[in-house]
Protein backbone atom coordinates (compact mmCIF):
# COMPACT_ATOMS: atom_id res chain seq x y z
CA UNK A 1 0.00 0.00 0.00
CA UNK A 2 2.99 2.26 0.37
CA UNK A 3 2.85 4.07 -3.24
CA UNK A 4 -0.62 3.82 -3.21
CA UNK A 5 -0.49 5.84 -0.05
CA UNK A 6 1.68 8.21 -1.07
CA UNK A 7 0.20 9.09 -4.64
CA UNK A 8 -3.38 8.88 -3.23
CA UNK A 9 -2.99 11.70 -0.65
CA UNK A 10 -1.25 13.70 -3.11
CA UNK A 11 -3.84 13.20 -5.41
CA UNK A 12 -6.39 13.25 -3.47
CA UNK A 13 -5.46 16.79 -2.33
CA UNK A 14 -5.20 18.15 -5.65
CA UNK A 15 -8.57 16.11 -6.52
CA UNK A 16 -10.02 18.38 -3.44
CA UNK A 17 -8.33 21.60 -4.19
CA UNK A 18 -10.08 20.90 -7.91
CA UNK A 19 -13.27 20.25 -6.02
CA UNK A 20 -13.07 23.41 -4.58
CA UNK A 21 -12.50 25.11 -7.63
CA UNK A 22 -15.35 23.25 -8.99
CA UNK A 23 -17.57 24.50 -6.22
CA UNK A 24 -16.93 27.98 -7.21
CA UNK A 25 -17.40 27.03 -11.21
CA UNK A 26 -20.61 24.15 -11.42
CA UNK A 27 -21.49 25.78 -7.77
CA UNK A 28 -21.35 29.22 -7.53
CA UNK A 29 -20.65 30.72 -10.81
CA UNK A 30 -22.47 28.48 -13.26
CA UNK A 31 -26.06 28.20 -11.31
CA UNK A 32 -25.69 32.90 -11.19
CA UNK A 33 -24.51 33.58 -14.86
CA UNK A 34 -25.52 30.62 -16.78
CA UNK A 35 -29.51 29.73 -17.85
CA UNK A 36 -29.96 26.11 -17.41
CA UNK A 37 -29.89 25.25 -21.35
CA UNK A 38 -26.59 26.91 -21.75
CA UNK A 39 -25.14 24.41 -18.23
CA UNK A 40 -26.88 21.80 -20.16
CA UNK A 41 -24.99 22.53 -23.48
CA UNK A 42 -21.88 22.12 -21.87
CA UNK A 43 -22.35 19.18 -19.85
CA UNK A 44 -23.78 17.45 -23.22
CA UNK A 45 -21.15 18.27 -24.80
CA UNK A 46 -18.58 16.88 -22.50
CA UNK A 47 -20.86 13.75 -22.54
CA UNK A 48 -21.00 13.32 -26.10
CA UNK A 49 -17.46 13.59 -26.47
CA UNK A 50 -16.16 11.05 -23.69
CA UNK A 51 -19.02 8.97 -24.64
CA UNK A 52 -17.16 8.69 -28.04
CA UNK A 53 -13.69 8.73 -27.18
CA UNK A 54 -13.84 5.76 -24.71
CA UNK A 55 -15.33 3.65 -27.51
CA UNK A 56 -12.57 5.34 -29.93
CA UNK A 57 -9.88 4.50 -27.53
CA UNK A 58 -10.80 0.43 -28.54
CA UNK A 59 -9.91 -1.00 -24.85
CA UNK A 60 -6.12 0.49 -24.66
CA UNK A 61 -6.26 2.24 -21.83
CA UNK A 62 -8.09 -0.26 -19.81
CA UNK A 63 -6.16 -2.98 -21.20
CA UNK A 64 -2.76 -1.21 -20.82
CA UNK A 65 -2.90 -1.38 -17.08
CA UNK A 66 -2.99 -5.03 -17.32
CA UNK A 67 -0.56 -5.72 -20.48
CA UNK A 68 1.87 -3.02 -19.54
CA UNK A 69 3.58 -5.39 -16.85
CA UNK A 70 4.70 -7.50 -19.82
CA UNK A 71 6.11 -4.39 -21.63
CA UNK A 72 7.79 -3.08 -19.01
CA UNK A 73 11.54 -2.26 -19.58
CA UNK A 74 12.90 1.17 -19.66
CA UNK A 75 15.94 0.29 -21.43
CA UNK A 76 14.00 -1.29 -24.18
CA UNK A 77 11.57 1.95 -24.14
CA UNK A 78 9.25 -0.18 -22.83
CA UNK A 79 8.78 -1.84 -26.33
CA UNK A 80 7.27 1.55 -27.86
CA UNK A 81 4.27 0.54 -25.92
CA UNK A 82 2.88 4.02 -26.39
CA UNK A 83 3.42 4.44 -29.72
CA UNK A 84 0.87 1.43 -30.14
CA UNK A 85 -1.47 2.85 -27.72
CA UNK A 86 -1.44 5.79 -30.31
CA UNK A 87 -1.73 3.92 -32.99
CA UNK A 88 -5.15 1.76 -32.40
CA UNK A 89 -6.63 4.72 -30.94
CA UNK A 90 -6.36 6.69 -33.66
CA UNK A 91 -7.61 4.46 -36.00
CA UNK A 92 -10.31 4.07 -33.55
CA UNK A 93 -10.99 7.97 -33.58
CA UNK A 94 -11.09 7.67 -37.30
CA UNK A 95 -14.15 5.21 -36.98
CA UNK A 96 -15.65 7.09 -34.32
CA UNK A 97 -15.83 10.56 -35.88
CA UNK A 98 -17.58 8.88 -39.44
CA UNK A 99 -19.97 7.00 -37.36
CA UNK A 100 -20.69 10.36 -35.46
CA UNK A 101 -20.88 12.47 -38.87
CA UNK A 102 -23.26 9.61 -40.02
CA UNK A 103 -25.49 10.04 -37.68
CA UNK A 104 -25.22 13.74 -38.07
CA UNK A 105 -29.16 14.14 -39.06
CA UNK A 106 -30.47 11.81 -36.56
CA UNK A 107 -29.00 13.53 -33.71
CA UNK A 108 -29.57 17.06 -35.14
CA UNK A 109 -33.65 15.94 -35.27
CA UNK A 110 -33.78 14.52 -32.00
CA UNK A 111 -32.15 17.97 -30.74
CA UNK A 112 -34.33 20.01 -32.52
CA UNK A 113 -37.17 20.52 -30.26
CA UNK A 114 -35.51 20.17 -26.66
CA UNK A 115 -32.22 20.40 -27.16
CA UNK A 116 -32.13 23.52 -30.57
CA UNK A 117 -28.98 25.04 -29.07
CA UNK A 118 -26.75 22.34 -29.44
CA UNK A 119 -27.08 22.08 -32.86
CA UNK A 120 -24.61 24.84 -34.26
CA UNK A 121 -22.04 23.01 -31.77
CA UNK A 122 -22.35 19.46 -33.57
CA UNK A 123 -18.85 19.81 -34.82
CA UNK A 124 -17.37 20.78 -31.75
CA UNK A 125 -17.34 17.59 -30.51
CA UNK A 126 -15.13 15.78 -32.68
CA UNK A 127 -12.15 17.91 -31.67
CA UNK A 128 -13.29 17.51 -28.00
CA UNK A 129 -13.08 13.03 -28.76
CA UNK A 130 -10.09 13.77 -30.09
CA UNK A 131 -8.09 15.16 -27.57
CA UNK A 132 -9.80 13.44 -24.78
CA UNK A 133 -8.34 10.47 -26.41
CA UNK A 134 -4.54 11.49 -26.20
CA UNK A 135 -5.34 12.72 -22.61
CA UNK A 136 -6.45 8.92 -21.87
CA UNK A 137 -3.95 7.38 -23.55
CA UNK A 138 -1.09 9.71 -22.02
CA UNK A 139 -2.69 9.44 -18.40
CA UNK A 140 -2.91 5.58 -18.37
CA UNK A 141 0.76 6.16 -20.13
CA UNK A 142 2.21 7.93 -16.51
CA UNK A 143 -0.16 5.89 -14.78
CA UNK A 144 1.56 2.69 -15.62
CA UNK A 145 4.73 4.39 -14.82
CA UNK A 146 3.99 4.70 -11.28
CA UNK A 147 2.92 8.50 -11.76
CA UNK A 148 -0.82 9.14 -11.40
CA UNK A 149 -0.61 12.45 -9.98
CA UNK A 150 0.72 14.42 -13.31
CA UNK A 151 -2.79 13.47 -15.13
CA UNK A 152 -4.96 14.57 -11.55
CA UNK A 153 -2.98 18.30 -11.69
CA UNK A 154 -3.52 18.93 -15.36
CA UNK A 155 -7.02 17.33 -15.59
CA UNK A 156 -8.85 18.84 -11.43
CA UNK A 157 -6.62 21.79 -10.87
CA UNK A 158 -5.11 23.00 -14.20
CA UNK A 159 -8.13 22.42 -16.15
CA UNK A 160 -10.63 24.12 -13.60
CA UNK A 161 -8.88 26.96 -13.31
CA UNK A 162 -8.84 27.85 -16.99
CA UNK A 163 -12.87 27.62 -16.73
CA UNK A 164 -12.96 29.49 -14.16
CA UNK A 165 -10.82 32.30 -15.91
CA UNK A 166 -13.13 31.77 -18.66
CA UNK A 167 -16.61 32.28 -16.32
CA UNK A 168 -15.12 35.06 -14.94
CA UNK A 169 -14.22 37.00 -18.30
CA UNK A 170 -17.83 36.31 -19.31
CA UNK A 171 -19.07 37.65 -16.19
CA UNK A 172 -17.82 40.92 -16.94
CA UNK A 173 -19.08 40.60 -20.33
CA UNK A 174 -15.58 40.79 -21.47
CA UNK A 175 -16.74 37.77 -24.26
CA UNK A 176 -20.12 36.35 -25.80
CA UNK A 177 -21.56 32.83 -24.78
CA UNK A 178 -20.21 31.50 -27.99
CA UNK A 179 -16.59 32.73 -26.83
CA UNK A 180 -17.11 31.06 -23.91
CA UNK A 181 -17.93 27.71 -25.27
CA UNK A 182 -14.76 27.48 -27.19
CA UNK A 183 -12.85 28.81 -24.21
CA UNK A 184 -14.38 26.08 -22.09
CA UNK A 185 -13.43 23.50 -25.17
CA UNK A 186 -10.10 24.87 -24.97
CA UNK A 187 -9.64 24.37 -20.86
CA UNK A 188 -11.28 21.19 -21.84
CA UNK A 189 -8.84 20.39 -24.21
CA UNK A 190 -5.28 21.58 -22.26
CA UNK A 191 -4.61 18.48 -20.02
CA UNK A 192 -3.54 16.59 -23.47
CA UNK A 193 -1.25 19.53 -24.33
CA UNK A 194 0.58 19.33 -21.00
CA UNK A 195 0.64 15.88 -20.40
CA UNK A 196 2.51 15.52 -24.19
CA UNK A 197 4.70 18.30 -23.11
CA UNK A 198 5.53 16.69 -20.51
CA UNK A 199 6.18 12.96 -21.67
CA UNK A 200 8.42 15.07 -23.88
CA UNK A 201 10.22 17.17 -20.92
CA UNK A 202 10.63 13.82 -18.93
CA UNK A 203 11.95 11.80 -22.03
CA UNK A 204 8.90 9.11 -22.34
CA UNK A 205 7.55 10.02 -25.15
CA UNK A 206 8.56 6.97 -27.29
CA UNK A 207 6.51 6.21 -30.21
CA UNK A 208 8.71 3.84 -32.73
CA UNK A 209 6.98 0.24 -31.31
CA UNK A 210 8.88 -2.64 -30.91
CA UNK A 211 6.80 -4.87 -33.61
CA UNK A 212 9.35 -7.64 -32.97
CA UNK A 213 8.55 -7.89 -29.30
CA UNK A 214 5.17 -8.56 -30.60
CA UNK A 215 4.64 -11.99 -30.92
CA UNK A 216 1.42 -14.18 -32.30
CA UNK A 217 0.62 -15.03 -28.77
CA UNK A 218 1.41 -11.98 -27.16
CA UNK A 219 -0.71 -10.29 -29.70
CA UNK A 220 -3.79 -12.48 -29.16
CA UNK A 221 -3.54 -11.61 -25.79
CA UNK A 222 -3.50 -7.69 -26.31
CA UNK A 223 -6.07 -8.08 -28.62
CA UNK A 224 -8.17 -9.96 -26.46
CA UNK A 225 -7.73 -8.19 -23.38
CA UNK A 226 -8.40 -5.01 -25.75
CA UNK A 227 -11.83 -6.39 -26.81
CA UNK A 228 -12.95 -6.43 -22.99
CA UNK A 229 -11.23 -3.50 -22.28
CA UNK A 230 -12.75 -1.55 -25.22
CA UNK A 231 -16.23 -3.16 -23.28
CA UNK A 232 -15.27 -2.49 -20.02
CA UNK A 233 -14.33 1.41 -20.23
CA UNK A 234 -17.27 2.31 -22.63
CA UNK A 235 -19.85 0.36 -20.62
CA UNK A 236 -17.96 2.13 -17.32
CA UNK A 237 -18.06 5.49 -19.26
CA UNK A 238 -21.49 5.22 -20.38
CA UNK A 239 -22.72 4.36 -16.70
CA UNK A 240 -21.20 7.91 -15.68
CA UNK A 241 -22.95 9.88 -18.33
CA UNK A 242 -25.94 8.13 -19.66
CA UNK A 243 -28.55 9.80 -17.47
CA UNK A 244 -27.56 13.16 -18.66
CA UNK A 245 -27.61 11.78 -22.65
CA UNK A 246 -31.42 10.41 -21.53
CA UNK A 247 -32.80 13.38 -19.42
CA UNK A 248 -31.42 15.76 -22.34
CA UNK A 249 -33.55 13.49 -24.63
CA UNK A 250 -36.46 13.22 -22.62
CA UNK A 251 -36.72 16.17 -20.49
CA UNK A 252 -34.06 18.78 -22.54
CA UNK A 253 -31.18 21.24 -21.87
CA UNK A 254 -32.97 23.48 -19.41
CA UNK A 255 -33.73 20.24 -17.20
CA UNK A 256 -30.23 18.81 -18.30
CA UNK A 257 -28.84 21.91 -16.13
CA UNK A 258 -30.69 21.42 -13.03
CA UNK A 259 -29.47 17.58 -12.78
CA UNK A 260 -25.80 18.86 -13.76
CA UNK A 261 -25.12 21.24 -10.93
CA UNK A 262 -27.09 18.85 -8.52
CA UNK A 263 -25.35 15.84 -9.49
CA UNK A 264 -22.07 17.28 -8.87
CA UNK A 265 -22.54 17.37 -5.15
CA UNK A 266 -23.36 14.14 -4.96
CA UNK A 267 -20.57 12.76 -7.03
CA UNK A 268 -18.23 14.66 -5.03
CA UNK A 269 -18.34 11.73 -3.06
CA UNK A 270 -15.86 9.74 -5.45
CA UNK A 271 -12.92 11.78 -5.96
CA UNK A 272 -11.13 9.19 -3.65
CA UNK A 273 -11.96 6.55 -5.44
CA UNK A 274 -11.14 8.14 -8.60
CA UNK A 275 -7.95 8.72 -7.06
CA UNK A 276 -7.19 5.89 -5.54
CA UNK A 277 -8.50 3.31 -8.32
CA UNK A 278 -5.70 5.17 -11.21
CA UNK A 279 -2.54 4.11 -8.75
CA UNK A 280 -3.96 1.31 -7.25
CA UNK A 281 -5.67 -0.42 -10.47
CA UNK A 282 -1.27 -0.50 -11.44
CA UNK A 283 -0.37 -2.17 -8.02
CA UNK A 284 -2.90 -4.66 -7.80
CA UNK A 285 -1.68 -5.88 -11.86
CA UNK A 286 1.68 -6.37 -10.80
CA UNK A 287 0.50 -8.00 -7.79
CA UNK A 288 -1.85 -10.16 -9.97
CA UNK A 289 1.39 -11.28 -11.93
CA UNK A 290 3.24 -12.20 -8.76
CA UNK A 291 0.13 -14.01 -7.81
CA UNK A 292 0.34 -11.86 -4.65
CA UNK A 293 -3.14 -12.63 -2.72
CA UNK A 294 -2.26 -11.45 0.27
CA UNK A 295 -1.47 -8.07 -1.27
CA UNK A 296 -5.03 -7.71 -2.55
CA UNK A 297 -6.56 -8.70 -0.15
CA UNK A 298 -4.56 -6.14 2.20
CA UNK A 299 -5.54 -3.29 -0.16
CA UNK A 300 -9.32 -4.68 -1.18
CA UNK A 301 -10.27 -4.11 2.85
CA UNK A 302 -7.80 -1.21 3.52
CA UNK A 303 -8.93 0.93 0.59
CA UNK A 304 -12.32 0.04 1.40
CA UNK A 305 -12.58 1.21 5.24
CA UNK A 306 -9.60 4.42 4.35
CA UNK A 307 -12.65 5.08 1.56
CA UNK A 308 -15.61 4.95 3.62
CA UNK A 309 -14.31 6.98 6.25
CA UNK A 310 -14.18 10.10 3.65
CA UNK A 311 -16.93 8.93 1.55
CA UNK A 312 -19.28 9.27 4.76
CA UNK A 313 -17.78 12.57 6.04
CA UNK A 314 -18.30 13.84 2.63
CA UNK A 315 -21.94 12.80 2.24
CA UNK A 316 -22.76 13.56 5.69
CA UNK A 317 -21.18 17.17 5.54
CA UNK A 318 -22.88 17.42 2.28
CA UNK A 319 -26.41 16.69 3.50
CA UNK A 320 -25.92 18.35 6.89
CA UNK A 321 -25.79 21.45 5.15
CA UNK A 322 -28.42 20.63 2.34
CA UNK A 323 -30.01 23.70 2.55
CA UNK A 324 -27.48 26.31 2.70
CA UNK A 325 -26.29 24.97 -0.51
CA UNK A 326 -29.80 26.21 -2.35
CA UNK A 327 -29.66 29.06 -0.78
CA UNK A 328 -25.66 29.14 -2.43
CA UNK A 329 -26.89 27.79 -5.88
CA UNK A 330 -30.70 29.64 -5.72
CA UNK A 331 -34.13 28.27 -5.46
CA UNK A 332 -34.46 27.31 -9.42
CA UNK A 333 -32.25 24.15 -8.70
CA UNK A 334 -34.18 23.33 -5.51
CA UNK A 335 -36.32 20.51 -7.85
CA UNK A 336 -32.87 18.43 -7.80
CA UNK A 337 -32.24 18.47 -3.89
CA UNK A 338 -33.27 14.81 -3.57
CA UNK A 339 -30.34 14.07 -6.74
CA UNK A 340 -28.29 14.99 -4.46
CA UNK A 341 -29.27 12.81 -1.73
CA UNK A 342 -29.30 9.56 -3.97
CA UNK A 343 -26.50 10.43 -6.19
CA UNK A 344 -24.69 10.49 -3.05
CA UNK A 345 -26.44 6.88 -1.45
CA UNK A 346 -25.00 5.62 -5.23
CA UNK A 347 -21.64 7.20 -4.72
CA UNK A 348 -21.49 5.41 -1.00
CA UNK A 349 -22.11 2.17 -2.69
CA UNK A 350 -19.31 2.36 -5.49
CA UNK A 351 -16.74 4.03 -2.30
CA UNK A 352 -17.25 1.07 -0.03
CA UNK A 353 -16.35 -1.51 -2.19
CA UNK A 354 -13.09 0.38 -2.67
CA UNK A 355 -10.93 -0.87 -5.62
CA UNK A 356 -13.09 -4.27 -6.17
CA UNK A 357 -13.30 -3.23 -10.06
CA UNK A 358 -9.29 -3.07 -10.53
CA UNK A 359 -9.32 -6.22 -8.76
CA UNK A 360 -11.33 -8.37 -11.31
CA UNK A 361 -9.88 -6.57 -14.19
CA UNK A 362 -6.62 -7.55 -13.23
CA UNK A 363 -7.24 -10.65 -12.70
CA UNK A 364 -8.02 -13.92 -15.09
CA UNK A 365 -11.47 -13.26 -14.66
CA UNK A 366 -11.56 -9.64 -16.69
CA UNK A 367 -13.80 -10.74 -18.99
CA UNK A 368 -16.73 -10.79 -16.50
CA UNK A 369 -16.17 -6.60 -15.23
CA UNK A 370 -17.35 -6.25 -19.15
CA UNK A 371 -20.61 -8.63 -18.63
CA UNK A 372 -21.18 -7.24 -15.45
CA UNK A 373 -20.72 -3.70 -16.42
CA UNK A 374 -22.92 -4.19 -19.65
CA UNK A 375 -25.76 -5.76 -17.48
CA UNK A 376 -25.29 -2.29 -15.17
CA UNK A 377 -25.81 -0.50 -18.53
CA UNK A 378 -29.08 -2.03 -19.30
CA UNK A 379 -30.33 -1.53 -15.36
CA UNK A 380 -29.66 2.09 -15.79
CA UNK A 381 -31.60 2.30 -19.21
CA UNK A 382 -34.38 0.25 -18.49
CA UNK A 383 -34.80 2.27 -14.98
CA UNK A 384 -34.11 5.51 -16.47
CA UNK A 385 -37.42 4.64 -18.66
CA UNK A 386 -39.10 3.57 -16.34
CA UNK A 387 -38.36 6.41 -13.60
CA UNK A 388 -37.76 9.67 -15.11
CA UNK A 389 -41.16 9.90 -17.14
CA UNK A 390 -42.84 9.18 -13.83
CA UNK A 391 -40.38 11.63 -11.38
CA UNK A 392 -38.45 13.42 -13.71
CA UNK A 393 -34.75 14.54 -12.68
CA UNK A 394 -35.07 12.96 -9.63
CA UNK A 395 -35.90 9.71 -11.20
CA UNK A 396 -32.71 9.55 -13.38
CA UNK A 397 -30.74 9.56 -9.80
CA UNK A 398 -33.32 7.02 -7.97
CA UNK A 399 -32.09 4.98 -11.02
CA UNK A 400 -28.27 5.34 -10.80
CA UNK A 401 -29.12 4.02 -6.93
CA UNK A 402 -30.78 1.16 -8.01
CA UNK A 403 -28.37 -0.01 -10.22
CA UNK A 404 -25.29 0.67 -8.73
CA UNK A 405 -26.77 -1.26 -5.73
CA UNK A 406 -27.63 -4.13 -7.91
CA UNK A 407 -24.10 -3.69 -10.10
CA UNK A 408 -21.54 -3.43 -6.53
CA UNK A 409 -23.54 -6.53 -4.90
CA UNK A 410 -22.82 -8.45 -7.78
CA UNK A 411 -19.13 -7.53 -7.65
CA UNK A 412 -18.91 -8.24 -4.15
CA UNK A 413 -20.18 -11.65 -4.48
CA UNK A 414 -18.12 -12.49 -7.52
CA UNK A 415 -14.93 -11.46 -5.23
CA UNK A 416 -16.24 -13.57 -2.00
CA UNK A 417 -16.67 -16.81 -4.12
CA UNK A 418 -14.03 -16.87 -6.70
CA UNK A 419 -10.81 -15.23 -4.21
CA UNK A 420 -12.19 -15.54 -0.91
CA UNK A 421 -11.94 -11.86 -0.64
CA UNK A 422 -14.92 -9.51 0.57
CA UNK A 423 -13.47 -6.22 2.74
CA UNK A 424 -16.11 -5.64 5.47
CA UNK A 425 -15.65 -5.66 9.02
CA UNK A 426 -17.88 -5.12 12.43
CA UNK A 427 -15.75 -1.34 11.75
CA UNK A 428 -18.20 -0.78 8.88
CA UNK A 429 -21.08 -1.06 10.81
CA UNK A 430 -19.51 0.86 13.64
CA UNK A 431 -18.98 3.54 10.64
CA UNK A 432 -22.24 3.96 10.04
CA UNK A 433 -23.14 4.44 13.32
CA UNK A 434 -20.59 7.25 13.59
CA UNK A 435 -22.05 8.79 10.75
CA UNK A 436 -25.48 8.63 11.83
CA UNK A 437 -24.70 10.33 15.26
CA UNK A 438 -22.35 13.05 13.39
CA UNK A 439 -24.85 13.80 11.14
CA UNK A 440 -27.76 14.39 14.35
CA UNK A 441 -24.79 16.41 16.33
CA UNK A 442 -25.03 18.62 13.24
CA UNK A 443 -28.60 18.42 12.28
CA UNK A 444 -29.93 19.57 16.17
CA UNK A 445 -28.14 22.73 15.82
CA UNK A 446 -30.16 26.31 15.28
CA UNK A 447 -30.28 27.44 11.71
CA UNK A 448 -28.17 30.83 11.55
CA UNK A 449 -29.31 34.27 9.58
CA UNK A 450 -25.60 33.95 7.87
CA UNK A 451 -25.49 30.92 5.83
CA UNK A 452 -21.44 31.09 5.51
CA UNK A 453 -21.33 31.65 9.45
CA UNK A 454 -24.20 28.38 9.01
CA UNK A 455 -22.04 26.22 7.05
CA UNK A 456 -18.89 26.99 9.08
CA UNK A 457 -20.59 26.24 12.68
CA UNK A 458 -22.03 23.33 11.15
CA UNK A 459 -19.72 21.75 9.74
CA UNK A 460 -17.12 22.11 12.38
CA UNK A 461 -19.46 20.13 14.58
CA UNK A 462 -19.80 17.43 12.15
CA UNK A 463 -15.96 17.21 11.20
CA UNK A 464 -15.02 17.56 15.29
CA UNK A 465 -17.82 14.29 16.05
CA UNK A 466 -16.74 12.51 13.75
CA UNK A 467 -13.06 12.35 13.15
CA UNK A 468 -12.72 12.07 16.95
CA UNK A 469 -15.18 8.94 17.16
CA UNK A 470 -13.58 7.95 13.60
CA UNK A 471 -10.09 8.16 16.03
CA UNK A 472 -10.92 6.95 19.35
CA UNK A 473 -12.94 3.35 17.50
CA UNK A 474 -9.55 3.11 15.52
CA UNK A 475 -11.69 2.73 12.45
CA UNK A 476 -8.17 3.07 9.89
CA UNK A 477 -5.31 2.39 10.77
CA UNK A 478 -4.02 4.53 7.88
CA UNK A 479 -6.15 7.67 8.93
CA UNK A 480 -5.04 7.02 12.37
CA UNK A 481 -1.81 7.48 11.67
CA UNK A 482 -2.21 10.45 9.01
CA UNK A 483 -4.11 11.93 12.23
CA UNK A 484 -1.39 11.87 14.67
CA UNK A 485 1.42 12.78 12.03
CA UNK A 486 -0.96 15.94 11.55
CA UNK A 487 -1.20 16.27 15.43
CA UNK A 488 2.12 15.63 16.23
CA UNK A 489 3.27 18.55 13.52
CA UNK A 490 0.97 20.91 15.46
CA UNK A 491 2.24 19.81 18.75
CA UNK A 492 5.19 21.37 20.01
Amino acid sequence: MGIIKKQSISGTIYSYIGVILGFLISGLLMPKILETDEIGLLRVLVSYSVLIAQFASMGVNTAAVKTFPVFRDKEKKHHGFLGLALLSTMAGFTIAALIYLFFKQNIINSSSEKSALFIPYFYYVIPLVFFTILFNVFDTYYRVLYNAVKGIVYKELIQRILILVTLILFYFSIIDFHTLVILYLIALISPSLFLLFELIKDKQFYIKPDFEFLDRKLLKEVFNIGIFGMITSFSGVLVMNIDIVMVNKMLGLSETGIYTVTFFFGSMILVPLRTMGKIGSVVVSDAWQKNQIETIRDIYQKSSISLSVIGILLFIGIWGNIDNIFLIIGDKYIAGKFIILFIGLASLTDISLGIAPHIIFNSKYYKNLSYFLVLFVFLLIITNLLLIPVYGIVGAAIASLISKFIFNSIKFIFLYKKFDLQPFTIKHLILLFIGAGSLFAGHILPQFNNYIVDIVIRSSIILTVFISLVYIFKISPDINTKIKETLNFFTP
